[in-house]
């Protein structure tokens, strides 16, 4: 329990970090959209998704951490809890849970594999796993409808949750590490099948954009493998065609 409540201070307890969320996210996401959160830990995309005035479907596995977001956002009837991975093709998969730190809790086992002994993931142990349920974002699309923005945040499962999607959407983000720049690959390869042609990159907690432009696949790709490796993760915004 102790680990989420860090987790709850660092998500809700600066409010300019949250100010910073909305600025970002405004560039996508105005009232009345609907947002997909998959891979929610605690909540606090939804917290600013929210801000915005949209709705959102939050997907999230862990229990502790679906039983916060209900606790924070009960009453909220624009807010959707799906108690459920998202991956590329539904059923049940294993979850790996870090209990000292839940947010790099991940269903990839090749995820496992590249943080081990890696420098800067060496003090991580994955300790519990449990089985959850996964939905493809197909699925969610048909159950609640074309969202204007998807962001994706499951620690090295990223490529799964994008082969469980085959329609255009307008725009999406996906976290990626260092320790697993050829995911970050097929993920960039597989949006650029479904459409999207414009990408930028925001690294580690920046919510500023390198770029400040939308560049195209072969430069986003090449920046991601030159990046060093302390640079750790950031998340990759994608595009069909540029937004204000």
């Amino acid at each position: 329990m102790s680990s989420l409540r860090r987790s709850l201070d660092l998500s809700y307890g600066d409010p300019a970090c949250g100010a910073a969320l909305d600025e970002l996210y405004a560039r996508f996401v105005t009232a009345g959209d609907l947002v997909f959160d998959i891979g929610s830990h605690v909540g606090d995309r939804i917290g600013s998704f929210r801000r915005l005035g949209a709705r959102v479907v939050a997907v999230e596995p862990q229990p502790l951490c679906t039983r916060a977001i209900r606790a924070i956002y009960a009453g909220d009837d624009e807010v959707t809890l799906v108690e459920a991975a998202c991956g590329a093709s539904a059923g049940t998969v294993r979850l790996h849970v870090n209990s000292r730190n839940p947010t790099v809790s991940t269903v990839s086992t090749h995820f496992l594999q590249a943080a081990n002994g890696a420098d800067g993931w060496a003090h991580e142990v994955w300790d519990a796993e449990i089985d959850v349920p996964c939905v493809t974002l197909d699925s969610l699309l048909s159950r609640y409808g074309k969202p204007s923005f998807v962001k994706i945040d499951v620690e090295g499962f990223e490529d799964a949750v994008l082969a469980g999607l085959n329609r255009p959407l307008p725009a999406l983000s996906f976290e990626f590490t260092t320790i697993e720049r050829a995911l970050a690959r097929r993920c960039v390869d597989r949006l650029t099948s479904l459409g999207f042609d414009g990408f930028d990159v925001a690294l580690g907690d920046d919510t500023s954009f390198a770029f400040g432009e939308w560049v195209s696949a072969e430069r986003m790709i090449a920046h991601l493998l030159s990046l060093p490796h302390r640079a750790n993760s950031g998340d990759v915004y994608c595009v069909g065609k540029p937004v204000g």
